[in-house]
């Protein structure tokens, strides 16, 4: 340093001018600069002065000036001024960086020559932590800490197009059921890409589709942190995993932080209302439904559950609007088609229905849903032919869905042979072991045959699958039914019982177990039964008030919606003004003859050919070759995709 280097500055005193200056020999620190009375002296000098009192070097150091000596003085002060400045400056930066400091007993002591002034007062208040800070320490100790995984370098990660295929290609695997290799994909994709919620996602609905809920709520939790909470998509597919486990506060904070993280993301927001539906607060999912619609626009999803509302509350000009607003917000929606279809069967407006029927498996020509309804209803209807070929159809274009080939079983069963029927049975129960209708309609099937042994094993298993659903509780009923009618009245009674514990709002459960009262003449009992339904159900009310603010969001033209839906005081729904006009060309529209060719369409749309359509028997085979694809040959790929995209 210059401080001790140079001359020309800072002279070196005599020992003559320094009384007991052997005294002095130990370094002194750096601190002591503060003191005006003390001078920067080297710890080689005072080696110097302790070797020798008459060094040559001294000795022969000229005399200066007054003028000289104060020059250097103020020099000194300056300095002294400096550090002292910089000293202070880096106490208050260490201060605002870390507001809980340690001590050392050199700092106290240094407190203490300092005289005791304000700057030990300081330290003291330093010294002593607030609530504030000890409660945000506990805090972050308990915040979890998350890093992704880096496998790769970014240098070393392959392009982003690799990521669209393999996600693609794991899909595909995951729809034929082949879940190791799509889990081995999707996590190579989060080790490549950690910071993209869709593999968290893909990764989490594959879990769940095999029953493993532990670990699929896992990858949304690691999804969550890795990307700092901002993918909406990963807390509303997280908040609907919960909701199937039960957890329906657990599943409203999530649906919650997906619409803070987004509250452009529709699902989130309708995912919510149905939940509230659910647990019939009808006033707070009309609410969320509202939302939706201002943060996000029309939206088909929204208007069909408004419209489904509607139904509910027996308002069925309101909902017949609503399912056209959805249907007009997305003319594909295969869902608000087949909603609205059912809305007209139950009116019994058989040709409206089996247009819209028709509306939707053109909207989507391989959805299971559309096939399986418009069947049902054709059976219902006495059309068996008609309604076999449906099934068959969706059979055809969906050969691993249980629900088509269970509804083709109890056709079967009541139009043909009870063998057929079993052969179909089994094959559903094989594309899906663990769903429960099929388990219960098997059963019921053979009660009604007289095979007891068979229906009790039968309900035993479906139970066994699981004994806290909806579906458990229709099978305890039915068991209840079968052993009321051959005489087990205690059993009987012990089931409806335990459905009801699981279900406790099903009249039909209820009504039974009245009617086994009163067969044995117990009438006092059968009417305490019914007054226990009548006192523990869930009545929701609803009405259309609801609307008045919620219109102000849905449509620009409030005053026409206004009179369509009836909301002036004391008017009745007259029926004159043009949008009811409107419904009613509409609803003749739907009425008319559409010329739909349902053979044609199954052949040009389908591939299929109508008259030779038949139940495959055999699981279904899938080349592995074609099924899967390694993570190599993606990769392999790059090149080629790049250039084709």
């Amino acid at each position: 340093m210059t401080l001790f280097s140079s001359p020309s500055k800072f002279a070196l005193l005599s020992p003559s001018k320094i009384p007991n200056s052997s005294k002095f020999s130990f370094p002194v620190p750096l601190r002591t600069l503060q003191s005006s009375s003390s001078h920067p002296v080297s710890n080689h000098v005072h080696a110097h002065e302790s070797s020798s009192s008459s060094s040559p070097i001294l000795q022969e150091k000229p005399q200066k000036s007054v003028s000289q000596v104060d020059g250097e003085m103020e020099d000194r002060d300056d300095l002294d001024a400096e550090i002292v400045n910089a000293k202070k400056s880096l106490e208050e930066l260490l201060v605002v960086r870390r507001p809980v400091m340690e001590f050392s007993d050199e700092d106290e002591e240094e407190g203490k020559f300092s005289g005791g002034g304000e700057s030990s007062v300081m330290l003291k208040k330093l010294k002593t932590p607030s609530a504030i800070d000890a409660g945000l320490s506990r805090f972050a100790k308990k915040m979890p800490i998350f890093e992704p995984e880096r496998v790769v370098s970014s240098s070393e990660r392959p392009l982003s197009v690799n990521l669209d295929l393999a996600l693609y290609r794991a899909k595909i695997l995951v729809r034929n059921y082949q879940y190791e290799e799509a889990e081995e994909i999707l996590k190579k994709c989060i080790s490549y890409w950690p910071e993209d919620g869709r593999p968290y996602v893909a990764l989490g609905k594959a879990f769940s589709k095999q029953s493993r809920m532990n670990e699929a709520r896992a990858v949304y939790e690691k999804g969550c942190q890795a990307t700092q909470g901002e993918n909406s998509y990963i807390w509303q597919c997280w908040a609907v995993l919960e909701n199937k486990m039960g957890n329906t506060r657990r599943a409203r904070e999530l649906f919650d932080a997906a619409t803070v993280a987004d509250k452009r993301h529709i699902a989130a927001w309708h995912g919510w209302a149905v939940l509230e539906m659910q647990q019939g607060n009808i006033k707070k999912a009309r609410n969320l439904l509202g939302k939706g619609l201002k943060y996000c626009g029309g939206n088909e999803y929204i208007y069909q559950t408004l419209a489904l509302l509607e139904v509910r509350a027996k308002r069925y000009e309101q909902a017949q609007y609503l399912f056209r607003q959805a249907t007009k917000c997305n003319s594909k929606s295969c869902a608000s088609w087949l909603a609205w279809a059912q809305l007209e069967a139950q009116q019994e407006n058989n040709p409206a229905a089996r247009r819209l029927f028709e509306k939707a498996v053109q909207a989507s020509p391989k959805n299971r849903f559309a096939w399986h309804v418009w069947g049902v209803f054709e059976a219902n209807l006495g059309n068996v032919d008609l309604a076999r070929k449906l099934l068959k159809v969706g059979h055809a274009v969906n050969p691993r869905d249980p629900v088509l080939l269970q509804s083709l079983a109890l056709l079967e069963y009541r139009y043909s042979t009870a063998n057929l029927a079993r052969v179909l049975f089994k094959r559903a129960s094989e594309l899906d072991p663990r769903h429960q209708p099929v388990w219960i309609a098997w059963g019921w099937m053979e009660w009604k045959e007289g095979n007891l042994s068979s229906a009790r094993e039968l309900y035993q298993k479906a139970l066994s699958i699981d004994c806290n659903s909806e579906s458990a509780a229709r099978c305890l009923q039915a068991w209840g039914v079968l052993e009321q009618r051959v005489g087990n009245l205690s059993a009987a009674r012990r089931l409806f019982r335990s459905s009801l514990n699981i279900n406790s709002q099903s009249y039909v459960t209820w009504m039974t177990w009245a009617s086994l009262e009163e067969d044995q003449g117990n009438s006092v009992r059968a009417e305490e039964i019914r007054d226990l339904y009548f006192q523990q159900r869930t009545e929701v009310v609803d009405d259309a008030s609801w609307i008045m603010g919620f219109l102000d969001i849905i449509d620009p033209a409030i005053d026409s919606i206004k009179r369509l839906l009836n909301l002036k005081k004391g008017d009745e729904y007259s029926g004159t003004n043009k949008d009811d006009k409107y419904i009613r060309d509409f609803s003749a529209d739907v009425e008319s003859e559409s010329g739909f060719n349902l053979d044609r369409f199954i052949r040009d749309k389908l591939l299929l050919e109508p008259s030779k359509l038949e139940v495959d028997l055999e699981p279904p085979r899938i080349a592995p070759a074609k099924a899967s694809k390694s993570w190599t040959n993606i990769r392999g790929s790059e090149r080629k995709d790049t250039n084709s995209s």
